[in-house]
C-alpha cells in the first residue's frame, strides 16, 4: 500500500486560516466559558440572598428591604434575608457590599443617602458610580417642605420671600448632615438666596416633634411621615419636592406653579450588587424585580407610602443615579459644604 501523501494547503486559504492547536485550545476554551456562564444562570440562586439594609431595623428603608425579601424570594424560589448594618448615613452598609464577592448572593438596596452621602464626602468608602453594578430601581418619590403651623407663611414661594427679609433668623431641622434633607436645604439656599440656619438632628423624627413644638420653623420629610401632622393641623405643608402636585394631597401645590421647579428632589428604592456581578446574574435579579414591581400589592403598598413603582430597567438606574450624583455634589460644590464625618 502507498503511503498516505502529507496534506497540502490550499493555495485559496492563505496560512493565517489555518487551524492551529492554539486556536483550536482557545476554540474549547471560549465554548467552555460559555457552557459555564449559561450553566451559572440556570443554577443562579443556588443558596441564600442577603439584602444588606444600611439603616436600622423599623426605618421606612427596612420595610421596603423586607418587603423586597419576601418577593424575590418568592420569585427566585430561595430564602431572601435582610440583614440590617447601620452606621454613618448608609456608608456602613455600602462599604459591606462595596467589599463582598460579586457573586449576587450579598445585594444592597438603596435609597436617597446613597447618592447624597458620597456627594458630601468623598470619603465616604464607596463610589456609586464605580463600586457596583446596578440591578434596578424599585420606587420613588417627593419629599414635603412644612413648617411650624404658626409661621405666617402657605407655601414654599412665600417662605422663601419671608426668609429674604431675615436672613439668619429662620432654623432647618434635618435628619443629619449630608442627607437629602440637608441638601434639599441648601439647594434652596444656593438657588434662591436665601439665608436659613441648618439645625442636623439624629433622624428627622426628633426634628419633627421640635417643629411641632416650635423650636424649629421648617424641614422637609417624606409624605407619609408628616401627612397625619398635617391632617391635624399641627403642622402646615409648603409644597411637595416635584413639579406637579401629589394625588395624596392635592391640596399642596408641586414646585413649577411656584416657579420654584429648579428645586426638584426625588427620594427613591433601588437595588445594586457589588462591580463585577456576572451579567447574567443581574439580568435575573433585574427580571425578578421588575416583576416585583408590577405586583398589584406591591403597588398597593407603594401608593400607601405616598410612592410609585420606577422604571425597574438597569440603563434607567445607570442614568438616574449619574444624575442624582452629579445634581448634588454641584450644590455641594456651589455652597462650599464640608464634611468629616457623618
Amino acid at each position: 500500500m502507498n503511503p498516505v501523501p502529507p496534506l497540502s494547503r490550499p493555495e485559496k486559504f492563505p496560512p493565517a486560516l489555518w487551524p492551529s492547536r492554539r486556536r483550536v485550545l482557545l476554540s474549547g476554551a471560549a465554548g467552555a466559558v460559555w457552557v459555564a456562564t449559561g450553566a451559572r444562570a440556570a443554577l443562579y440562586p443556588e443558596k441564600p440572598v442577603k439584602i444588606i439594609v444600611p439603616f436600622a431595623p423599623g426605618a421606612g428603608t427596612d420595610a421596603m428591604g423586607r418587603l423586597l425579601a419576601q418577593k424575590l424570594g418568592e420569585l427566585l424560589n430561595v430564602s431572601v434575608v435582610v440583614d440590617n448594618k447601620t452606621g454613618a448615613s448608609g456608608a456602613i452598609g455600602a462599604q459591606f457590599v462595596a467589599q463582598s464577592p460579586p457573586d449576587g448572593y450579598t445585594l444592597l438596596l438603596v435609597a436617597a443617602p446613597y447618592t447624597t452621602v458620597p456627594a458630601v464626602l468623598p470619603t465616604a468608602g464607596y463610589d456609586p458610580m464605580s463600586s457596583f453594578t446596578n440591578i434596578g430601581m424599585v420606587a420613588q418619590g417627593p419629599l414635603m417642605w412644612a413648617c411650624h403651623k404658626d409661621l405666617p407663611v402657605n407655601n414654599l414661594a412665600e417662605l422663601v420671600a419671608y426668609a429674604k427679609t431675615r436672613p439668619g433668623q429662620l432654623n432647618y431641622g434635618s435628619a443629619g448632615a449630608g442627607g437629602i434633607n440637608h441638601l434639599v436645604l441648601e439647594q434652596l439656599k444656593a438657588q434662591q438666596g436665601v439665608s436659613i440656619v441648618h439645625i442636623p438632628y439624629r433622624g428627622i423624627a426628633p426634628a419633627t416633634v421640635d417643629m411641632v413644638g416650635g423650636q424649629i420653623h421648617v424641614l422637609t420629610g417624606t409624605i407619609p411621615a408628616l401627612a397625619p401632622l398635617v391632617r391635624d393641623g399641627r403642622i402646615k405643608a409648603l409644597a411637595v419636592t416635584t413639579g406637579q402636585r401629589h394625588p395624596m394631597f392635592p391640596q399642596v401645590p408641586g414646585l413649577a406653579e411656584q416657579n420654584l421647579a429648579d428645586l426638584t428632589a426625588l427620594n427613591y428604592f433601588g437595588l445594586v450588587a457589588p462591580k463585577g456581578t456576572p451579567s447574567d446574574v443581574v439580568e435575573r435579579l433585574n427580571q425578578a424585580l421588575v416583576k416585583v414591581t408590577a405586583m398589584p400589592d406591591v403597588q398597593a403598598r407603594l401608593k400607601n407610602d405616598a410612592l410609585e413603582a420606577a422604571p425597574a430597567g438597569v440603563a434607567y438606574m445607570d442614568k438616574f443615579i449619574r444624575s442624582d450624583l452629579s445634581a448634588w455634589q454641584k450644590v455641594v460644590r456651589q455652597q462650599g459644604i464640608k464634611i468629616d464625618q457623618l
